[in-house]
């Protein structure tokens, strides 16, 4: 691995908060303020808009950042050959654009899903290889239907291939036959498993970060009177894989994903981390297991298995923060950084990046300052409330923390 120095890393951080204080990209000159002793910086850091990130980052996940947000940090905190890593990677918006940027991925995450949905995208087949698989795939023999409470979603043709080809993918991991092609059409099979345009497989549904119930499917077939019409799915995965690698692949020198909780995660070499990009989890603003009970079902995984992380209030959410930062601490480098992402919850009457700030207390960190990047305000003193929001999450608030060495 290419590591520069340590004492670089101390020396560049200075950099990077003058260039905080005087960013006037997107916007107007960054605003400081401090607040119960902490440092604000308050922006719009990155673009909002939503085609700005590679193709290999459309990927719907709820609860994810955009691809903008771990591209601020890589490009301004580390160099090419560094380990940038997410201990909750979810869909993988941190490691893939790692990957893209000549940094080797790391990520973890408890959810079986999130590898299923990254790696293939750090390590991708060529174009070739995927059509030459999906003509390998006996799709004509795909004709029964096991799962007759689906149709709700499905035509009882494209079920029958789905349910096709997901027993033939499973068997494949069964016999020790599964490979990068394999995982890349599962991949991009549990992508287009739901949504509203006629490029999923579904009729028409929820965003495909939300998978609705069987209950909720119906009621909305009744409501707008509809049948799911039947779909091509080989033409669907061929179509969505040509459009991932439009724009080119990573070529990573290593990778490490995990599949565990955050707080342990002892494949991790001691310091081996220049930079983390992550979320965690927000206390109970969103339910994992139930908006991804199709995608995990297409993948094989019992969700109720997956013991994911959901709190309810902050007293049972900063013990579980100060463990995974206790984690962090010891697999980041000296002079390393973590950006680490809040938002809002709870109708705007929560600082979490405060329960942050007091998760460092007794660990070896700096706490640099938090950055609000905030897309639309009207008034300057907006950025620095947080009870002006409806409710979920509205913007992105980062703690940005630096390991002393």
């Amino acid at each position: 691995m290419n590591h520069s120095t340590p004492s670089s890393r101390v020396d560049a951080t200075g950099d990077f908060l003058q260039g905080l204080t005087k960013f006037r990209k997107f916007g107007k000159k960054t605003r400081v303020k401090s607040i119960n002793g902490i440092t604000y910086f308050a922006n719009q850091f990155w673009t909002p808009r939503q085609r700005q990130g590679h193709r290999l980052q459309e990927v719907s996940y709820r609860g994810c950042f955009k691809p903008q947000l771990p591209a601020f940090f890589i490009e301004r905190l580390t160099r090419p050959g560094d380990v940038v890593y997410d201990p909750f990677m979810g869909r993988g918006t941190t490691p893939v654009e790692a990957a893209l940027k000549g940094r080797i991925p790391y990520g973890n995450d408890i959810n079986p899903l999130s590898r299923a949905l990254t790696e293939p995208r750090i390590h991708p087949p060529t174009l070739a290889q995927i059509e030459v698989r999906l003509a390998e795939i006996p799709w004509d023999e795909f004709v029964d239907i096991e799962h007759e409470e689906l149709l709700a979603f499905y035509h009882p043709v494209t079920l029958s291939r789905l349910e096709g080809l997901r027993t033939w993918l499973l068997s494949r991991i069964d016999a020790g036959l599964d490979d990068p092609v394999d995982r890349w059409i599962r991949m991009v099979a549990v992508t287009r498993l739901t949504g509203h345009s006629a490029r999923f497989f579904s009729g028409y549904t929820l965003p495909p970060n939300q998978a609705t119930t069987l209950d909720g499917q119906r009621k909305i077939n009744a409501r707008k009177n509809l049948t799911p019409p039947e779909k091509d799915v080989r033409a669907i995965l061929e179509w969505k894989s040509k459009k991932f690698l439009s724009q080119g692949a990573p070529k990573p020198d290593d990778a490490l994903l995990l599949t565990g909780a955050a707080e342990k995660t002892l494949q991790i070499p001691d310091a081996a981390v220049t930079l983390t990009v992550t979320s965690p989890p927000f206390l109970d603003v969103v339910n994992y297991e139930s908006d991804n009970w199709l995608r995990c079902w297409f993948l094989g995984i019992d969700p109720k298995t997956v013991n994911i992380s959901q709190y309810r209030g902050i007293k049972e959410w900063q013990p579980f923060i100060k463990k995974t930062l206790a984690e962090l601490a010891r697999v980041t480098r000296p002079g390393g950084h973590v950006a680490f992402e809040v938002g809002e919850v709870k109708y705007g009457k929560i600082r979490l990046e405060e329960h942050v700030v007091a998760a460092t207390e007794g660990l070896p960190f700096a706490t640099l300052g938090v950055m609000i990047v905030r897309h639309e305000f009207t008034k300057t003193s907006q950025c620095w409330g947080i009870a002006n929001n409806s409710g979920g999450t509205n913007s992105n608030r980062v703690v940005l923390l630096q390991k002393k060495g």
